[in-house]
């Protein structure tokens, strides 16, 4: 299956169990590997035919920050569910970080698979 890339994508939000950590957004770092069948885009060079990841973007984005999960798993469940909604997307990997987390460490992460049902 083909893979489409989106890495390194940042947004804030309010994200974590503890009061400190709800009091003010934070910032959560998205790589996204959404796995779609892009034979026919490629052999058309049309965009009606490709997935539209520009406003797939948007989608995630604007979900993220307007969100208050309390779980990183429970965010990027709605990362992967938003994904999936896309025509094309077969399945979806989302790992979903947030930077200094925890003390000596450079982030906290989960990674999540997804398929169409």
């Amino acid at each position: 299956m083909d893979r489409i890339l989106i890495k390194d994508l940042t947004a804030r939000c309010i994200i974590g169990i503890n009061e400190e950590e709800r009091r003010e957004k934070q910032d959560v770092t998205i790589n996204l590997v959404l796995f779609a069948d892009l034979r026919q885009a490629g052999r058309s060079d049309r965009f009606e035919e490709a997935v539209d990841y520009r406003a797939l973007k948007k989608r995630i984005v604007k979900m993220v920050e307007g969100s208050e999960y309390y779980l990183m798993e429970a965010l990027a469940q709605a990362i992967a569910d938003i994904c999936l909604e896309e025509a094309g997307v077969q399945r979806v990997q989302v790992t979903l970080e947030k930077p200094f987390a925890l003390r000596y460490a450079r982030s906290v992460g989960v990674q999540i698979t997804r398929e169409r049902t």
